[in-house]
């Protein structure tokens, strides 16, 4: 026979364990707003910045302009930037990202290229270090809801190697977000700039939306209005002079864009996680409690039949 107090307690265990899974999961919700915010919060920059750079375009020929970001070479060594979390509870958010940056670092390899890591978030950290993987820097300890002066610091250190020619190339390996129920890693060169790549796009923010009571993404898709510049247009200062001091800025704010999605898609993978671990916990504590249910009817069955034992003993 079950043991009723070892069955109340695992009960009274696992609704414990509800409610932090439960406070978890509307904790990730709350900052997925706050990430969203910041999203909109960087979008007049990020738009202003496009239209200025699409301006210097249309007036420049980038392929004849002659800029470090902008220089391609042969590729020798790649500097594959991972971001991944610095916690856990997240279901396969930096299990999907590391197999990715593994995989590319693969391939890289088969084509005879050498490559180095650049790591942000301690989850990354911690695994490619214990499998003693060449590192070129680490950044630990971020925000969850990253900042520009963190998307700084890691631009600082790329722009550096880049620069210095250490690195001939550099990948960004991310989580994209899609929904809250998916994401996707992705690689993507940021160094050096494509020219092709500066024009404007339509973009698309995501909205986190309450709807008959549960979490839903709404995304919108935003379009940047772009004048041409007047031909007879004359630049204070000499347009390739305006477009060096600006290319930096436009890596700056693309890395932060990927250090936001990838925020997003951590935050989104710990909300599933923890509602799924909330709902396995509703099942088991049906589960238990019907356990503990016949347990208990067994339980008084038994001193029922014995009570009757004993009053037919005593009438004999």
């Amino acid at each position: 026979m079950a043991n009723l107090k070892s069955i109340r307690d695992r009960i009274s265990s696992v609704k414990n364990t509800r409610k932090i899974t439960e406070a978890m999961r509307l904790v990730a919700a709350a900052k997925v707003r706050r990430a969203q915010q910041q999203v909109l919060a960087t979008r007049p920059f990020a738009d202003r910045l496009a239209q200025v750079l699409f301006r210097l375009q249309s007036r420049l020929k980038f392929t004849d302009v002659e800029l470090p970001l902008l220089q391609t070479r042969p590729v020798k060594n790649v500097a594959i930037v991972v971001i991944s979390g610095d916690r856990g509870l997240c279901g396969g958010y930096n299990t999907n990202v590391i197999r990715r940056a593994e995989n590319r670092a693969k391939e890289l390899t088969e084509q005879g290229i050498g490559y180095t890591y650049v790591l942000a978030g301690r989850k990354a950290v911690q695994y490619f270090t214990r499998r003693e993987q060449p590192i070129e820097a680490e950044f630990t300890g971020l925000e969850q809801i990253p900042t520009a002066a963190e998307a700084g610091m890691i631009a600082d250190e790329l722009l550096s190697a880049f620069l210095s020619e250490t690195v001939d190339r550099v990948e960004l390996v991310y989580t994209r977000f899609i929904s809250l129920i998916s994401s996707r890693p992705v690689v993507q060169t940021i160094l050096p700039l494509d020219p092709q790549g500066l024009e404007p796009k339509d973009d698309e923010i995501f909205r986190l939306i309450v709807k008959e009571g549960q979490f839903e993404v709404e995304r919108e898709t935003l379009e940047t209005v772009v004048r041409e510049v007047p031909a007879d247009m004359i630049f204070e200062q000499d347009p390739v002079q305006i477009l060096d001091a600006l290319l930096p800025l436009y890596f700056n704010n693309q890395l932060l864009r990927a250090l936001q999605e990838a925020a997003a898609s951590e935050l989104a993978a710990r909300m599933t996680a923890m509602n799924n671990a909330s709902e396995n916990a509703v099942e088991l504590i049906k589960t238990l409690t019907l356990q503990y249910n016949k347990a208990r009817q067994a339980s008084i069955t038994q001193q029922i039949l014995e009570i009757a034992s004993g009053a037919e003993a005593l009438n004999n």
